[in-house]
């Protein structure tokens, strides 16, 4: 578990493999040199001056020991190691130190030192987690390089190497580029998905967005780049806060996980260990985060079981969930498979050396970025299909709607339809002072057609006038079978000698329908009321005015139109009134 106890700036291990080949790409860099093999050490009170260098007695087997409260001098022969020992940097990886100071010791005796504390780096801090020194440039060749750390918190977590100074800066350019991606992907895609979550109220969108930000901040602290805003957080503050963090992201990304999956989908005792796994990862990044002393190693390898312990929950949870058939689980699954692999690759394979430096959290970033991307893009992907099908169940709602308000014989609207439509105009009439007219259209012996060609003929013919009727049918203009025979048509804007005009093109129209295939040579007329209307009346009223003007178009002989002007209750109330029994004995026989 070494390799996890080396990510303590990065235990989350949310890796991805496709995510680093665009890392291959790039030089190799093969000329950087290792320092760890090499380095002799010294341990002495972190009262001794750096001039004591000289008389100082190093050991060069074992591991240094009783250091975390003293100063640790390291030191490594520049004669032994496959380097021109001129024009060189040295790149440490490793910031939980209260002091570092290095020295580099020349051939003819000289010895130049330069420094960094906690808290302030200068100019010597690197992007991925590096700190530079370079090398004075000399007449004398360089023969050994020395590193004083005081209070170091673990000689097992540090990393140190040597290279040209050329290659120091072609290196440091290409991770700046990298991460700056990486941390801007991050960034967009968490608040993107925080914005999917406030709209469409998903907790788990909520889980991954707090994941992806956590993840953002992480890796601006950890590459060092927030130290352009914040240049006094350099050191062992920045280590402290990107431990916690890291610890923090693996609950955030377990409830992310768990939470998507449906709790129908899962045992609640599941569900609930993976949660409390999360959870005991944020917890125990705290203490992690503290410690400076010897413990720090063996904690974080407990840590690092404990993080494989929630992977496997997790995995166990997105395969209980997949088997019953749940697309999230589909979507983390293929979000977390990648994780989980590499993080047992690096158990075996010690990267911290290798991707100029940065190592495992450089993967661990380029993999968060990835799996930010996937999920997001698969969430979106989700969305857009539940919205594609929420969209068609509205369309057909509609047309079911519609249908139920249209009538099925001649397919012009049903009395319900007619009367909703007839509202709405009527109400846009008000609104702008527009004239109205209600239109009654009732067949002329229809009875006659249905008994002596029988009530196939007779509907062929009801669905053949209904749809001459339905040409009329506009903006300003509606119309609907209001039963049986009869029909009904609301104009609006047309008054006076238009409106009667208009009245009588529908009474031709209706009779030059031709019905030869169904009822031979037999004409078939209509008679019309009209209840006009210079500003538009209730529709009842109309509907009542209008019916009177029928029944009188039918008393005169049908196949003709009556037309009868709204002028209020009480004008209407001085005509002559229709005897209710004579339209009632009238409508028997028509």
């Amino acid at each position: 578990m070494m390799a996890v106890a080396k990510l303590l700036g990065g235990v989350p291990c949310r890796l991805a493999f496709a995510l680093l080949a665009m890392c291959w790409g790039v030089p190799a860099m093969a000329e950087a040199i290792g320092l760890r093999s090499s380095l002799c050490h010294a341990v002495t009170d972190s009262q001794a001056h750096d001039d004591r260098l000289a008389s100082l007695r190093f050991s060069c087997t074992d591991a240094p020991r009783d250091y975390q409260r003293g100063s640790l001098w390291l030191t490594s022969r520049l004669d032994r190691l496959p380097i021109e020992p001129r024009h060189i940097v040295l790149m440490v990886h490793y910031s939980r130190f209260d002091r570092l100071a290095v020295a580099f010791s020349y051939a003819d005796g000289a010895v130049r030192w330069q420094e960094v504390s906690g808290g302030r780096f200068g100019t010597h801090w690197r992007a991925g987690g590096q700190i530079a020194f370079e090398a004075p440039d000399r007449d004398a060749s360089i023969t050994a390089v020395t590193l004083r750390f005081e209070r170091l918190a673990d000689y097992g977590l540090l990393h140190a190497r040597l290279m040209p100074a050329a290659e120091g800066v072609e290196q440091s350019t290409v991770l700046a580029a990298i991460i700056g991606a990486a941390l801007t992907l991050l960034l967009v895609g968490g608040i993107y998905t925080l914005s999917l979550a406030a709209a469409i109220r998903r907790h788990f969108l909520a889980w991954h967005g707090a994941w992806a930000v956590c993840m953002f901040v992480w890796g601006a602290i950890w590459s060092q780049l927030d130290l352009l805003a914040f240049p006094m957080m350099a050191g062992t503050v920045s280590a402290q806060i990107c431990t916690f963090l890291s610890c923090l992201a693996v609950a955030l990304a377990t409830a992310s996980a768990v939470t998507s999956l449906g709790r129908d989908t899962l045992p609640r005792v599941l569900r609930t260990a993976t949660l409390a796994l999360g959870a005991a990862n944020a917890v125990a990044g705290i203490p992690l985060a503290l410690i400076r002393g010897p413990g720090l190693t063996q904690f974080a390898e407990l840590l690092g079981y404990l993080i494989l312990a929630d992977l496997a929950a997790v995995t166990l949870c997105l395969g209980w969930a997949w088997r019953r058939g749940s697309t999230e689980a589909r979507d983390f699954a293929g979000a977390w498979s990648v994780p989980m692999a590499t993080l047992a690759a690096i158990q075996l394979v010690d990267m911290d050396d290798h991707l100029w430096g940065a190592g495992s959290k450089l993967v661990i970033l380029l993999a968060a970025t990835w799996q930010t991307l996937w999920l997001t893009i698969a969430t979106t992907r989700r969305i857009g299909r539940l919205r594609i099908e929420r969209d068609r169940a509205r369309a057909g709602e509609a047309l079911a709607r519609e249908a139920a308000r249209r009538d099925a014989l001649t397919g012009v609207r049903n009395r319900r339809g007619f009367e909703e439509n007839v509202a709405s105009l009527l109400d846009r009439a008000r609104a702008g002072g527009l004239p109205a007219a209600l239109l009654l259209i009732d067949i002329d012996r229809f009875k006659s057609i249905n008994d002596e060609h029988g009530h196939d003929a007779g509907d062929a013919v009801l669905h053949r006038i209904g749809e001459r009727i339905a040409a009329w049918e506009g903006a300003m203009c509606t119309v609907g079978r209001i039963g049986g025979e009869e029909f009904g048509l609301l104009a609006v804007g047309l008054d006076g000698l238009i409106l009667d005009r208009f009245a009588e093109s529908v009474r031709v129209g209706i009779a030059a329908c031709d019905h030869r295939r169904i009822i031979g040579d037999q004409i078939v007329t209509a008679s019309i009321g009209v209840a006009q209307s210079r500003v538009a009346a209730d529709f009842r009223e109309l509907f009542k005015l209008a019916d009177e003007a029928l029944y009188e178009a039918k008393h005169a002989g049908r196949n003709r139109v009556v037309s009868r002007r709204y002028r209020g209750h009480a004008a209407r109330s001085a005509d002559p009134p229709v005897a209710a029994r004579d339209q009632a004995a009238f409508r028997s026989s028509r």
